[in-house]
């Protein structure tokens, strides 16, 4: 398989991941977001360990990589708390879908930081994206902040999301390997939140730490998956296969918990799944 081709299928198969764990973490119940966010990022720590003790390599890296390093973990931290906090709160696809706003993200930070020039449909997909989740986060002037504030936080999260995406794609022009980035980030994550569990831990119940266990699976699969995926190939080349990622997310929604997206959000999903098409078929045609 061309690099490509190889990038797709990771793609995919992280949405599902992802997706899953979306769903376990809402399935966890009422726990603080960090909390959760730490088991999530354990797990994950533990399996990236695991294949890097194994390799040659083992947490070898130049000091150079190091500040993309600690930029990837503390974007993708951002991201996992704002995630975190929007699905305890509204719809699990609403939350999937501000989430997915991170290759949109992706392709701001790539121009910025990577040099990498975006062309003209790829800047109005960017703002028509934009258009489509004022759709998701439903601002109104007899709306209060408190409303509102848990789709900005799943807003947040897709741009902390798309920053750490980035330099997973600059690390990966490196050559850093996909498990030290994973292991990094996982590290620096459980650290940053291991404070607020040492202080306000929460008891939780031996279903609440399995469901969370296994979230932290499933995160471990759509994290070496996405960071796989964006090492084989440009974010504009197979960043619309990531918006799999709400079929699966709104499937898992309806099963599990009975959510029907309301008729605004679904505006928004189309809004932004069909920008997300209309640039990669004219990225696939003028490659």
């Amino acid at each position: 398989m061309t690099n490509k081709q190889k990038g797709i299928i990771c793609i995919i198969i992280s949405a599902f991941c992802f997706a899953l764990m979306n769903s376990l973490v809402h399935l966890a119940g009422d726990l603080p977001t960090i909390q959760k966010s730490f088991f999530r990022n354990f797990v994950a720590l533990i399996f990236a360990g695991a294949v890097i003790f194994r390799s040659k390599e083992k947490l070898h890296y130049k000091k150079t990589d190091l500040p993309l390093l600690i930029l990837r973990s503390a974007a993708g931290t951002i991201g996992i708390l704002g995630n975190f906090y929007a699905l305890d709160r509204i719809n699990i696809a609403d939350a999937s879908m501000l989430n997915k706003l991170s290759p949109f993200f992706v392709l701001i930070f790539s121009y910025i930081f990577l040099k990498e020039k975006p062309r003209l449909i790829q800047v109005a997909g960017v703002i028509i994206a934009f258009i489509g989740s004022i759709f998701i986060i439903k601002p109104a002037f007899n709306v209060s902040f408190i409303d509102i504030a848990p789709a900005l936080a799943g807003f947040a999260g897709g741009m902390g999301a798309g920053a750490a995406y980035t330099a997973v794609r600059a690390l990966g022009k490196r050559g850093v390997k996909g498990p030290l980035i994973v292991f990094f980030f996982s590290g620096f994550s459980c650290l940053v939140t291991l404070p607020y569990l040492i202080f306000c831990y929460h008891t939780m119940t031996l279903y609440q730490i399995g469901v969370l266990l296994l979230a932290g699976l499933a995160a471990s699969g759509g994290q070496f998956g996405i960071t796989a995926a964006y090492t084989y190939a440009p974010a504009k080349e197979i960043s619309v296969f990531d918006y799999t990622n709400i079929i699966f997310a709104a499937l898992l929604g309806l099963f599990m918990f009975g959510q029907v997206p309301d008729v605004y959000s679904i505006i928004g999903y189309v809004i932004i799944c069909g920008i997300s098409i209309a640039m990669f078929f004219s990225d696939r045609k003028q490659g």
